[in-house]
């Protein structure tokens, strides 16, 4: 897993560990001392952010747990997988462009990081030099053609 990444949610994760055991019991506490719970809207709130925080802290450390899992070895050596910097000619659009393939925590459609897991991304996972991946869309259907492909095992070795 970069570690960049790792590091963004282990902050997320330890700011809302902090919120749940130490922010929130002290909301409910002062919430429970003004007395009747029934229309107390300020428990209510802390009830409702706690359970929202719970959620929250599950679906972070299920995705430290995912990442954490990524094998270097399973990624291909000759095919666009997560890592991949890809130029493809977009025929729809009739331009070239440059896309890498990241994690959703990384994707950045402004700066061409495009997620495995966005329609873009889903199209031209496994793809060569040479192959047409066709990306459906909200916005429609796209032509894309790989023109070049650089995968993170090439990019180690260059880097």
């Amino acid at each position: 897993m970069p570690e960049h990444i790792k590091k963004k949610l282990s902050e997320e994760i330890q700011a809302l560990e902090y919120e749940l055991n130490h922010e929130l019991p002290k909301e409910l506490k002062k919430a429970v001392a003004m007395g009747d719970l029934s229309e107390n809207a300020e428990y209510h709130m802390a009830k409702q952010r706690q359970e929202f925080v719970r959620a929250r802290l599950g679906q972070l450390k299920k995705r430290m747990g995912d990442l954490s899992l990524v094998n270097m070895n399973n990624i291909p050596r000759d095919r666009a997988a997560l890592g991949s910097t890809l130029r493809v000619y977009d025929s729809t659009k009739d331009e070239k462009i440059e896309y890498k393939l990241v994690t959703s925590e990384e994707s950045d459609v402004s700066k061409g990081l495009i997620s495995t897991t966005s329609p873009i991304g889903r199209a031209l996972m496994g793809k060569k030099v040479g192959d047409t991946a066709t990306v459906v869309s909200p916005t429609g259907t796209r032509e894309m053609e790989v023109l070049s492909l650089v995968t993170i095992h090439d990019a180690e070795q260059q880097g």
